[in-house]
C-alpha cells in the first residue's frame, strides 16, 4: 500500500508516493538521493541517520533518527538533512569546526553528530562540555574516541557567540 505525503526537505516542497512500510530514511536516500543521511544500524541505536524535524504545530525543529519514523508519519513535516545547513555554499559553522578540529575520522556518523549537535546549538548556544556529552549520546562513533567531536562543537559555540556578541 502506498501513501502520497507532502513534505519539505531542506526549504523544497515534495509530493511523494511512498510505501506504508518504508521510513523516512529510505525516502531520503532513495527517492531524493541525499544520501548525506547514513543507514547504519536501521535500529534507531547509532544516530548516523539524525535528521531535523519540525512536525506539523511545532515551534522548534528535533533531532530524530530517520530510521524509526516511518515515511507516511513525515507528511506535513519540515526535514532538514546534512546536506540541508549547508547555506550560499557555504557550510554550517559547525561542520566548518569540524573541519578545523579533524573531528572525522570515516565520516560515517558525522552527519548524524552534527545534525544532533546543530539542535543542541540552536537551543542553547553555549553548552558546557556536559551537554554536548549528553546531546551526542546517540550517535556512535568507532574512529575518533570523541574528544576532537567535542572540540569540535566547543569550537561552533565560541565562533556563535562571538558572531551574535
Amino acid at each position: 500500500m502506498s501513501h502520497t505525503i507532502a513534505l519539505t526537505v531542506n526549504g523544497e516542497r515534495y509530493r511523494l508516493d511512498v510505501a506504508a512500510h518504508h521510513t523516512l530514511l529510505q525516502v531520503l536516500r532513495e527517492q531524493l538521493v541525499l544520501t548525506g543521511t547514513k543507514n547504519g544500524c536501521e535500529a534507531g541505536e547509532c544516530g548516523a541517520c539524525a535528521v531535523l524535524i519540525t512536525w506539523p504545530g511545532a515551534e522548534r525543529a528535533e533531532p530524530v533518527n530517520s530510521c524509526m519514523v516511518l515515511a507516511p508519519e513525515a507528511d506535513g513535516a519540515e526535514i532538514v538533512t546534512i546536506e540541508g545547513l549547508i547555506h550560499d555554499d557555504q557550510l554550517d559553522p559547525l561542520q566548518q569546526a569540524f573541519l578545523a578540529t579533524g573531528a572525522t575520522q570515516c565520516g560515517f556518523c558525522t552527519p548524524g553528530i552534527v545534525v544532533n549537535a546543530r539542535a543542541l546549538l540552536d537551543r542553547n548556544p553555549d553548552p558546557t562540555e556536559t551537554e554536548i556529552r549528553e546531546a551526542l549520546v546517540g550517535n556512535l562513533c568507532r574512529c575518533t574516541g570523541y574528544i576532537r567531536i567535542i572540540e569540535a562543537v566547543k569550537m561552533a559555540a565560541r565562533v556563535g557567540r562571538e558572531v551574535v556578541g
